[in-house]
């Protein structure tokens, strides 16, 4: 079962979409899937990640990266289950 992986984004956030592109050039080499979270539609996710997007969280480790990260430490988030 491959990882999981949650984005937290907003729309036309520059740095989210250099985050997104970094998530499907690593899906070249690792074998994992995202899903992203629009943190606008909800008070409660924009309350916490308003001012830290983009943000990549492992839902089953709870781990998070906030930007800037890298593929190293996208790498290390994937291996942490």
């Amino acid at each position: 079962m491959p990882t999981i992986l949650d984005l937290y984004t907003t729309s036309h956030c520059h740095l989210c979409e250099q985050a997104e592109a970094l998530l499907i050039e690593v899906r070249h080499e690792h074998h994992f899937n995202y899903n992203m979270i629009e943190i606008a539609d909800n008070e409660d996710l924009l309350a916490i990640y308003g001012a830290k997007i983009p943000v990549l969280r492992n839902p089953a480790t709870l781990q998070e990266l906030c930007w800037p990260f890298d593929k190293n430490s996208i790498y290390k988030l994937i291996n942490e289950i």
